[in-house]
């Protein structure tokens, strides 16, 4: 009869060791995707700023060249 135990008490904790360790890869997992979903998002946001202040810059000239152009000369 104590083998019967022993071999069910052993069973339960290799399960319980097995549920341990899926969780602490599942956290893992997570925490790798949140770095690489931040690694990824970073360049694309000063990419995006950078942009930003281009068509800025663009429309700044655009609008100095057209008040150039209707400003009467002396």
């Amino acid at each position: 009869m104590s083998n019967g135990t022993n071999d069910v008490s052993g069973a339960i904790s290799n399960l319980i060791d097995t549920l341990g360790k899926l969780a602490q890869q599942q956290v893992e997992l997570l925490t790798s995707g949140i770095k690489t979903a931040t690694a990824l998002i970073e360049p694309l946001g000063k990419t995006a700023t950078d942009l930003a202040g281009s068509v800025v810059n663009a429309l700044t000239q655009v609008l100095q060249s057209v008040t150039a152009a209707i400003t009467p000369k002396k």
